[in-house]
């Protein structure tokens, strides 16, 4: 793995980590005082795993081929 591949993982898994223990509690509280719609948070954390797994699949030998069209 690469050094920016390396610190782009890394850099991945510490948000992940952060949106993950931002969590718990959050819906318990009245609409109007949520800073952010849980929702938005939920998508952010899956475009956060697929960046990681995006990251993570070359090491795995995983190539797909091209991402966009021909």
């Amino acid at each position: 793995m690469t050094g920016d591949r390396y610190d782009l993982e890394h850099a991945v898994q510490d948000e992940l980590r952060l949106v993950e223990a931002s969590r718990p509690g959050a819906e318990l509280e009245p609409i109007a005082d949520w800073q952010v719609d849980p929702t938005e948070v939920q998508r952010y954390e899956i475009g956060l795993h697929s960046l990681l797994d995006a990251v993570e699949a070359p090491d795995e030998g995983q190539h797909h081929g091209p991402l966009l069209g021909p």
